[in-house]
């Protein structure tokens, strides 16, 4: 048996970075139609491949290593599938099982924009967790969905190292425009320790939502964003509960950045787009702050503010990151019927800046998360 599988990207639309990264608060989170896949198959050993088909020309990684092989080595080659691989068998007995009578070739590709803040590498780890639940036939309420979003954030965070927080690990699978609760999730304990997020679908009642997304094709980690600032809110919040008295300023920081989620909720439900709008700026003003305070110098970045400009200039209602700061991408609220004004400003300006690896896109949302087909 064959099986396909694909998941959308996403875009955080207010209460970015409350995501449990830096506290255990809300966004709102949109699946967007630009998307990454996978593709499995039976072979005599366990054979990884991924590759980024909007190049010009892929050129496919791939290794390969006895099926019961455990566990795999980290080289900065595919990490993120073996650490996907590592951590289900850890997880999973019957994965243990399984692995070891049968061999997988998995083929992970992605058009997802590399490092452009839309939780693209996330994808990666995510596919493979799931691909390996579908071809190896696991349990299914044992290895249900949260399960999988879940995984998938330890996958980063324990296997790499990486600091990371939920959306992007729930809303490729879950779809669609959400309200995500994180409460309870601070710690980022282990699986069945700690609530699994609150996923609360918002599209079925709101109209298409009219947004540009520019990706500037600048590398950057949002891993080392959030390196930044997740100690330093942990620190301060322990402090914090241990004195009492006045929130320390992560912790402001942080509540203000969720206000902005549940307001927006509110906003978006009475169909109020300008005041949505409103709230996207508040939450942009309120990271770059916070990255100036932990030690970023031009805090979200010189050319995400020079982006942001454009955008309010050229009709939008508002426009803020959607990924961690200095890079991913940047992203605008317009009017109905105002996206293409919008889009050309960014056209010109990223060819002024003279980032020949710089996209625009007019992205919809994704109702569907993950689509599967088995041949």
């Amino acid at each position: 048996m064959r099986y396909n599988l694909s998941v959308p990207s996403r875009i955080n639309l207010l209460g970015n970075p409350s995501d449990a990264n830096e506290g255990a608060f809300a966004t709102i989170s949109v699946a967007i139609d630009i998307r990454a896949g996978a593709s499995l198959e039976p072979a005599d050993n366990l054979v990884l491949e991924s590759y980024q088909r909007d190049e010009a020309a892929p050129s496919p990684v791939v290794f390969e290593f006895d099926r019961a092989e455990n566990p795999l080595p980290y080289d900065d080659r595919l990490d993120l599938l073996k650490a996907a691989v590592n951590r289900l068998h850890q997880f999973s007995p019957e994965f243990q099982t399984k692995r070891e009578r049968n061999g997988v070739h998995i083929t992970v590709w992605t058009d997802v924009p590399f490092q452009g803040g839309l939780g693209g590498s996330s994808l990666l780890a995510l596919l493979t967790l799931v691909g390996l639940r579908e071809f190896y036939e696991l349990d299914r309420p044992m290895h249900n969905d949260y399960v999988m979003a879940e995984l998938t954030q330890r996958t980063e965070a324990k296997e790499l190292g990486i600091t990371c927080g939920f959306a992007d690990r729930y809303v490729p699978l879950f779809g669609g425009l959400a309200y995500i609760d994180y409460r309870g999730k601070l710690q980022q304990d282990e699986i069945e320790q700690e609530p699994y997020a609150t996923y609360e679908r918002l599209d079925q009642r709101i109209d298409a939502l009219p947004l540009v997304l520019v990706c500037p094709g600048l590398s950057r980690d949002s891993g080392d964003v959030h390196g930044r600032m997740r100690p330093l809110y942990l620190q301060e919040h322990e402090e914090w509960e241990r004195r009492g008295g006045a929130a320390p300023p992560m912790v402001r920081f942080m509540t203000d950045v969720w206000r902005t989620a549940w307001q927006g909720k509110i906003a978006l439900l009475r169909g109020d787009l300008p005041a949505v709008g409103d709230l996207m700026n508040q939450n942009y003003k309120l990271v770059d702050e916070m990255m100036v305070y932990c030690g970023f110098d031009d805090g979200a970045g010189l050319l995400n503010n020079m982006l942001v400009r454009t955008a309010l200039e050229n009709g939008a209602f508002s426009a803020k990151l959607t990924g961690a700061g200095g890079g991913g991408s940047v992203f605008a609220l317009t009017p109905p019927g105002g996206e293409e004004r919008v889009a050309a400003a960014w056209r010109k300006a990223v060819w002024a800046e003279d980032l020949p690896r710089a996209r625009v896109y007019l992205p919809k949302i994704s109702p569907a998360g993950l689509e599967i087909q088995a041949e």
